[in-house]
């Protein structure tokens, strides 16, 4: 699939805009998609593919990521979601859909609640982190059982974009990413969340999904059968399919149920 890449700067932040062209008669949301840590667009490719036949589809590669500049400055999740919602707001589209993978969703999560008037829809897919894997080493030993059930390629995809990533920017990350209460962030949200993992992904759990799904004020929940955490690059097809059923279905309004406080968790569905 063609697409065009351009270098967007916010303050001393440096973004990479991955775009593929709406289809022919598409009038389906805009989907953009942002990569989790140390990662980049490569592993969110096939997804891209499979979205791109219906409808517009951005990809965004993330500060330090990808090859692009290491800040010089500190940045945590706050300040990464406010900087990736001001580079949404030059796409030019006011109802997106944003889809975010593991501490890609928190990034997503964040930029939604900076800029809810530019989000119809946010998906998490694979989110991080719950309590049972908020130290380094936590988080390592997950990734590396992960690792077990994925193809070579995907693995072969994750392991150089590490390499690209480098040690010290990850390491600077993974403690924001550790430190992020994504579960009481999802609370804040005045647009439907869509939380999907794969049904072997040792990194999201179901418990911890279920648990955001239910704290969020209009959301569901989704499994991939048979898949682990990169579900995006090994299952896209069902990815995709369940990315645009349930963010083109109807949702109760969000605002309305955040304001009925406990009613909102009837409006929550596990599939």
């Amino acid at each position: 699939m063609a697409s065009q890449q351009r270098r967007v700067d916010v303050a001393d932040l440096a973004f990479r805009v991955i775009d593929s062209a709406r289809p022919p008669r598409s009038v389906g949301p805009t989907v953009v998609l942002v990569h989790g840590i140390g990662m980049s667009h490569r592993y969110l490719s096939r997804l891209r593919d499979v979205l791109a036949a219906s409808t517009r589809v951005i990809s965004i590669d993330l500060p330090g990521f990808a090859g692009l500049p290491k800040p010089q400055s500190d940045v945590d999740v706050p300040r990464m979601g406010r900087a990736l919602a001001d580079v949404i707001a030059t796409l030019g589209e006011d109802r997106i859909v944003l889809v975010g993978h593991s501490m890609g969703a928190q990034w997503v999560v964040e930029a939604a609640a900076h800029r809810p008037e530019l989000v119809a829809a946010v998906v998490a897919i694979g989110p991080v982190v719950d309590e049972r894997h908020r130290t380094v080493w936590a988080q390592a030993r997950a990734l590396a059982v992960d690792t077990l059930g994925e193809t070579p390629q995907i693995n072969l995809i994750v392991f150089t974009d590490y390499l690209r990533c480098g040690i010290p920017w990850y390491l600077r990350q993974v403690r924001h990413m550790i430190a992020y209460p994504t579960e009481h962030r999802v609370r804040e949200l005045t647009m439907p969340l869509l939380v999907m993992r794969g049904e072997d992904d040792p990194v999201a759990g179901r418990a911890w999904c279920r648990r955001l799904r239910d704290a969020a004020p209009v959301s569901r929940l989704v499994e991939i059968p048979g898949q682990h955490h990169v579900a995006q690059q090994s299952a896209p097809r069902a990815v995709a399919s369940a990315i645009l059923f349930h963010t083109q279905a109807a949702w109760p309004d969000a605002a309305a149920v955040r304001a009925a406080g406990a009613e909102s968790r009837s409006a929550s569905s596990i599939l």
